[in-house]
């Protein structure tokens, strides 16, 4: 592969979504150089010549990799969308089995402690952590984020939705699924105006107003997050939703008077919070006087 490094670190991530290492080296050979026998396959990744018929078969039976010819015998991957959208099918599946199997199972009643926060280092922990969450709620989710991000909880809102989950959610971009019930708001404010911080990424989940993670990358790319079961805490990121959700709402009923008094992207305002506004205000004036 034309990247060894990045190819390296991919298929260490496929390896924690539950490939061994020579199968996520094998998928992504056939992924990136197309139809292969197994014997250029095993030249192209290194994979060993007594080992590439056995991992293709194992691709084969979990759905990885077709068989297009038999004489010789021939393989190409499936899409990478096809692949792990099996593999979130099959993660919700087995997620829903252990829930109803521990719900059946006698359990001690013993009061869990709140206010317990788990970092989070990658953006696989924070898509676990996240879809936990929505897995978990019964009433209501609030999100935020950009596309990729919420790309990746689609089937989760979906089925959360079909459960009676109310969602609210704020999106940066378009909204990579079909709006669930509840209400969704694009954060077009800022679209078309360039920000050091469009950058980065976030991503907000606060469900059942108890359980919450919030998570950002500020390169789009290192993740770091937290989540907790916190009452305090999720109140607090429920707010920030909310004020971005009004504001949003505000925007889009004045979008060229909002425009005039702030500025393209409202930057004026951005300035004003973030501390660069060229003046200092000790207080808010009622109305701005007409010049």
């Amino acid at each position: 592969m034309s990247d060894p490094r990045g190819a390296s670190a991919l298929a260490n991530r496929l390896v924690r979504l539950g490939f061994s290492q020579y199968e996520a080296r094998t998928y992504l050979g056939l992924l990136t150089h197309g139809e292969l026998t197994g014997y250029a396959l095993a030249n192209q990744t290194g994979v060993p010549q007594p080992k590439i018929y056995e991992t293709l078969r194992r691709l084969l039976d979990r759905g990885a990799v077709v068989r297009t010819t038999a004489r010789p015998a021939r393989y190409v991957a499936v899409s990478s969308d096809t692949l792990l959208a099996s593999l979130e099918e099959d993660f919700l599946t087995r997620v829903r089995q252990v829930r109803e199997e521990l719900a059946r199972l006698p359990q001690a009643t013993v009061e869990e402690p709140q206010g317990i926060a788990r970092r989070l280092a990658s953006w696989e922990s924070v898509l676990e952590q996240a879809l936990a969450a929505i897995h978990a709620a019964s009433t209501k989710v609030y999100l935020s984020g950009r596309s990729p991000e919420l790309a990746a909880l689609s089937a989760a809102v979906n089925e959360a939705s079909h459960r009676g989950v109310t969602f609210v959610i704020v999106h940066f971009g378009p909204l990579p699924f079909t709006a669930p019930r509840g209400r969704t708001i694009r954060h077009a404010s800022t679209e078309g105006t360039l920000y050091p911080s469009h950058r980065a990424h976030h991503l907000a989940v606060v469900a059942d107003a108890q359980r919450v993670v919030w998570a950002f990358a500020r390169d789009g790319l290192t993740w770091h997050g937290v989540a907790a079961d916190d009452e305090v805490l999720a109140t607090g990121i429920k707010g920030y939703i909310r004020h971005d959700l009004m504001i949003q709402r505000i925007y889009a009923d004045l979008p060229e008077e909002l425009t005039q008094l702030y500025g393209p992207g409202l930057l004026e305002l951005a300035n004003i919070a973030s501390g660069r506004a060229d003046e200092v205000t000790t207080d808010v004036p009622a109305a701005r006087a007409e010049t």
